[in-house]
């Protein structure tokens, strides 16, 4: 009985944790949309998620694509099937690799910043201040993140997702012999409308999630530096899983048969 007891706490937990995040998402969702808005914090997130992400997006997004062309062409040439190489590439930088890894550079880079700053402002008394001076924290600290993230996350998916196709590219008609001109016309025969709206709907949510993880643990954060570094490494921690499940459902719903 002990050990169906222990079962049941962290079932428990577990549910409680959810319903405190969803709790958390709704009053974000509702304060978006109420006044009044921080335009000064919303510009200083546009830059920091957005602009100051582009180079580790970048970096990974082009190293990526040259290293699944090289994948595909020695898995290919098993089987005669090197010509696949564009399309495979394409479709895989655009509906999986690009969205899952701009989610995951963001998740390591923006959620832990976020978390670690409001988690700091709680411990030094400032979010108390705001309270103090009749401002609401979550308008000012939360929305202007989490909207941001929902506004440049997908941007930095779809540069991604060129940027790796580009690597692609490189890698294929550098060291592997494709024509460039052909290579070209095959990626964009091959890619489909819903392949770029799934893409750029899975950066939506990423970038939602991410910013949401920061935002919640850095509120909810303990006392002292031991607080600040649990809920960062928390808030990265449950970005990342909850990144990968949302991709794994998006994907369903999107390319269902």
């Amino acid at each position: 009985m002990s050990f169906l007891a222990v079962i049941g706490a962290a079932v428990l937990s577990a549910l409680a944790a959810i319903g405190r995040v969803a709790i958390f998402a709704g009053q974000t969702l509702s304060h978006m949309i109420r006044p009044p808005f921080y335009g000064r914090e919303f510009g200083i997130a546009l830059l920091n998620i957005g602009w100051l992400s582009l180079p580790v997006v970048g970096l990974t997004a082009i190293f990526t694509g040259g290293a699944l062309a090289l994948q595909i062409y020695a898995g290919g040439a098993r089987f005669n099937a090197e010509a696949v190489v564009p399309q495979i590439v394409a479709i895989g930088m655009v509906r999986e690799l690009g969205p899952v890894l701009v989610g995951l550079m963001i998740a390591a880079r923006v959620t832990s910043s976020i978390a670690a700053e409001i988690a700091t402002m709680k411990v030094t008394e400032q979010i108390d201040a705001l309270v103090t001076l009749s401002t609401h924290p979550m308008k000012y600290l939360t929305v202007p993140r989490v909207l941001a993230a929902l506004i440049t996350v997908p941007i930095l998916v779809g540069v991604g997702d060129i940027i790796g196709i580009f690597g692609g590219y490189a890698v294929a008609t550098g060291t592997l012999g494709f024509n460039a001109a052909a290579y070209i016309k095959n990626t964009v025969e091959f890619l489909e409308p819903l392949d770029i709206l799934s893409s750029l709907a899975k950066g939506a949510v990423f970038g939602f999630i991410a910013a949401l993880m920061g935002c919640y643990f850095g509120m909810n954060s303990g006392r002292g530096a031991q607080g600040v570094g649990s809920a960062t490494k928390s808030s990265v921690e449950a970005a990342a899983v909850l990144i990968l499940a949302a991709n794994f459902i998006l994907t369903g719903i999107f390319f269902s048969i």
